[in-house]
């Protein structure tokens, strides 16, 4: 069992327009909404790998109840969401099929009381036993604390339990200090987090404030991984076309399974950058093309560096 949490859960709203155009009344074509929040869309994609998974967190108010209905839809995942007396958020991505480009507007998510907030640590601490990796992913609702990520990562650390952390901003620069086994950061958050724009020498620099390993997402250029056994990168074999929104959650599905099932690193970034890959094809966040996932399996490349980190 993978356990993913997700503080901050949100309902996903896709819009699909011919061209988005700033000031103007727009026709959507196509309309999608899936439960989501980055934890989530992580738990969509393990359950398609065939991966049992549980998803835990906060939900609130009508659209947690959507999100709700949602997950039961989805085989192989248990829901184990606490109930918050706030309402849980929305996302609305708009597609331009013009261009390919997607606009993102996040809402902030609902507040969290201290008495929440301590039940779900209790039920966290539950949820470990047993769990073969946990996930800490997406953003943290008002109420709480900034270092809440540290804390968690070190619960699941005396738990045993291996524990991925992707997040951004200040939640980010206090989580590492926890001790994740493996960091995920894209290009923007890594340099915010180190203050190098190089992602080589960001990676490094991410790995020696306290994370086992570290997986950076690169958008079109891939991945680029420094871990104790080595460092390498892997990439597509060419940039693709699409909406890019929960690429980030694939390519963390796709380390957690590779994790759980003992491959190594190489065998896991090839199947995380496939996947990642696999999603920009996709009509939606936490959906993956399954043809071009299999397609790309085969034509990922992975190259390794020297000097092992």
């Amino acid at each position: 069992m993978i356990l993913t949490v997700t503080l901050n859960t949100a309902l996903d709203i896709t819009h699909r327009v011919p061209a988005l155009r700033p000031g103007a009344s727009h026709r959507v074509t196509e309309v999608t909404e899936r439960p989501g929040g980055k934890g989530v869309n992580v738990a969509r994609v393990l359950a398609a790998l065939g991966h049992e998974v549980t998803v835990t967190g906060f939900t609130g108010g009508l659209t947690g109840r959507l999100l709700r209905e949602g997950l039961t839809a989805i085989p192989g995942l248990t829901d184990a969401l606490l109930p918050v007396s706030g309402t849980t958020r929305r996302t609305l991505a708009v597609v331009d099929e013009r261009s390919g480009t997607t606009t993102q507007l996040n809402e902030p998510g609902p507040a969290v009381t201290s008495a929440e907030w301590q039940a779900f640590q209790e039920v966290y601490e539950d949820l470990l036993e047993g769990v073969s990796a946990v996930a800490l992913c997406g953003s943290l609702p008002p109420g709480v604390p900034v270092g809440a990520y540290a804390g968690l990562v070190r619960t699941a650390r005396a738990a045993k339990v291996p524990v991925l952390l992707d997040t951004s901003g200040s939640p980010l620069r206090r989580g590492i200090a926890g001790r994740p086994d493996i960091l995920k950061p894209n290009a923007e958050e890594l340099a915010e987090l180190t203050g190098s724009h190089e992602p080589l020498t960001a990676t490094q620099d991410a790995r020696r404030r306290g994370a086992g390993a570290v997986v950076a997402s690169l958008g079109p250029d891939g991945l680029l991984a420094v871990t104790p056994q080595g460092r390498w990168r892997a990439a597509p074999p060419a940039r693709l076309r699409g909406n890019p929104t929960g690429a980030g959650d694939s390519l963390v599905a796709g380390l957690l399974s590779g994790l759980v099932e003992h491959l190594p690193w190489p065998e896991r970034l090839v199947r995380a950058a496939a996947l990642s890959a696999a999603t920009v094809l996709a009509p939606a966040a936490g959906e993956f093309d399954r043809a071009a996932y299999e397609d790309l399996l085969h034509r990922t490349v992975v190259t390794s560096e020297a000097d092992a980190a």
